[in-house]
């Protein structure tokens, strides 16, 4: 059974900083592209980052282009999400998410991480 278990979020003033990590135990960590994806309240689940196995190609979504940074570490079977300037906007629940690296949907989920940025 792979299972990811992000960090803990929390709460940040506006233009602060905050790094997600998640763990993925049970599984072949390098068959797997590595994503975080957020869900405001009110709002559908969207796409923020995404990493492929070997590091070498990464994915933003347009909102956070130039403040958030993916990256891993295939000894660790870590993925992390390194987040600056935060905005009141960035307030989400946090998933990390992997999907084998031939495929296109991403299959297996974490449980969310909060995080909250204060105005």
């Amino acid at each position: 059974q792979v299972l990811l278990v992000e960090s803990e979020g929390g709460l940040v003033p506006a233009g602060g900083s905050l790094r997600l990590s998640c763990a993925v135990s049970g599984g072949t960590f390098t068959s797997y592209a590595m994503a975080w994806f957020r869900q405001a309240p009110g709002k559908e689940r969207e796409f923020v980052a995404a990493i492929t196995w070997g590091g070498g190609s990464t994915a933003y979504a347009d909102s956070v282009k130039g403040r958030f940074t993916i990256s891993r570490n295939n000894v660790k079977n870590a993925v992390y999400l390194q987040m600056n300037s935060l905005q009141p906007e960035d307030t989400a629940v946090y998933f990390c998410a992997a999907r084998y690296n031939d495929v296109v949907d991403y299959h297996l989920w974490g449980q969310g991480t909060q995080v909250t940025v204060a105005s």
